[in-house]
């Protein structure tokens, strides 16, 4: 089955129907909702790419890997079956430490770092659908950019609810246990966006 233009409305796809999806914009499946995706701001791949490049300097030589949007991150409930995940995402930045959970579509399964960066329009799909679903699947840390506000959250997943962090910006220094010895200086991620 082909599905040139999915209903908005309906909630039920699956990855397989994402499969056959053929349209102009990128999407992203949660819990079977079809959410479109609109094309990054400037700022916003700015953000990216130093946080990509800071990311890849630290995981040069070392096991987890990085990957950027466009890529897949299936979290499947059930079963890993494409006609039983109604979840498919695709993260500004995820890094995946079990490289088991790679394949040629991407990552199933939750990666244990997921970065976001907030734009015009999407921050209810980040801040509440996103979560919920990176909660429900386990992912481990969830940041949350705001490039507005130059700011970032954490939520750090403690007994499978998340823990958010206070409101860290420019001036802090970020660390995570994911990322033994790395440390992110929040002045280098909103260096230069002018």
């Amino acid at each position: 089955m082909e599905v040139k233009e999915p209903d908005m409305s309906y909630s039920n796809y699956s990855y397989a129907d994402y499969l056959t999806f053929k349209m102009e914009e990128m999407v992203e499946l949660i819990k079977g909702k079809v959410f479109k995706m609109t094309a990054p701001k400037r700022i916003h791949q700015k953000i990216s790419w130093n946080l990509s490049r800071e990311i890849a300097v630290y995981l040069k030589q070392k096991k987890c890997q990085a990957f950027s949007a466009p890529f897949d991150v299936r979290l499947p409930v059930k079963s890993r079956k494409n006609e039983d995940i109604f979840t498919v995402v695709q993260p500004d930045i995820c890094v995946i430490c079990d490289l088991e959970k790679l394949d040629d579509y991407g990552c199933i399964g939750a990666p244990d770092l997921v970065i976001e960066i907030l734009s015009e329009g999407n921050n209810k799909k980040e801040l509440k659908y996103k979560f919920d679903v990176y909660e429900e699947s386990g992912v481990l840390e969830y940041w949350i950019i705001n490039p507005m506000g130059q700011t970032l959250t954490i939520n750090t997943l403690v007994n499978g609810k998340y823990q958010s962090s206070r409101l860290l910006t420019t001036g802090d220094e970020i660390s995570t246990p994911i990322l033994p010895e790395f440390i992110l200086k929040l002045e280098d991620v909103f260096d230069n966006l002018a």
